[in-house]
């Protein structure tokens, strides 16, 4: 794999203590990489929601950043447990996806409150639903944390409220963030590309589970339909 040299962690490997790997039957092939991935994301979310907390246009909402904030770190706390006890250390399992989600997330950097609801709704929840169909090829333990740390903290209730309140208070809002919705799709899908073809452990886990290659693109399409159900959900479809 081309990122390897990045402190890529292989499917199906522990790192010792003294550095360097050891290979283990145990570990389902992808199940770092996974870990990683997840754990990268909520750490990211944490950075996020805390600063979006800053510019709460209401004490609630300060509140409800802030709170759910807290939630992604402690999801991002079982994570890192969870690579512990694999002997895998969280950096080492982060590292190789620090750049495309970035990456990600400089090229759909919000300018306004509203967007950054929209982008934690919409591109968040393409990520989970992304993640959740990966997690199903993994041993039942890890697959029922990845669930668990994917689940919703609040965030999607908060931000339909929200942003169905203020398109009812000015229509005019309501074609510009669906723009920025439509933005968001595509470069999700973009970068979950990248990211797949970068790391040939969760390649193998996607086509294992969903049978061939084809079976790839019912994914992606997958997540399209639930990206216009969560648009739907804001009135922004």
């Amino acid at each position: 794999m081309t990122d390897a040299a990045a402190g890529n962690v292989g499917a199906g490997t522990f790192q010792s203590p003294a550095g360097g790997f050891r290979t283990s039957s145990t570990v389902p092939a992808g199940t770092t990489e996974l870990l990683g991935v997840l754990a990268y994301g909520e750490l990211s979310a944490f950075d996020r929601m805390s600063a979006d907390a800053r510019y709460a246009p209401t004490l609630s909402g300060r509140v409800a950043l802030s709170q759910m904030a807290s939630a992604e770190m402690g999801h991002f706390r079982r994570l890192a447990a969870h690579l512990d006890r694999l002997g895998v250390t969280v950096e080492d399992a982060m590292t190789p996806f620090v750049v495309p989600l970035e990456a990600f997330h400089d090229s759909t950097a919000p300018h306004s409150w509203l967007e950054s609801l929209v982008k934690a709704h919409v591109g968040d929840g393409l990520a989970a639903d992304f993640y959740r169909e990966i997690a199903e090829m993994l041993d039942p333990v890890t697959r029922d944390l990845v669930v668990e740390v994917l689940s919703d903290t609040g965030h999607s209730s908060f931000a339909v409220r929200e942003v169905r309140r203020a398109c009812q208070e000015d229509p005019r809002l309501t074609g510009a963030l669906a723009l920025w919705g439509r933005r968001l799709l595509g470069e999700a899908i973009t970068q979950a590309q990248y990211v797949v073809a970068d790391h040939d452990d969760l390649a193998t886990l996607i086509v294992t589970g969903s049978g061939d290659l084809s079976g790839i693109a019912a994914l992606f399409r997958r997540l399209q339909m639930g990206h216009t159900e969560r648009m739907k959900s804001l009135g922004l479809a």
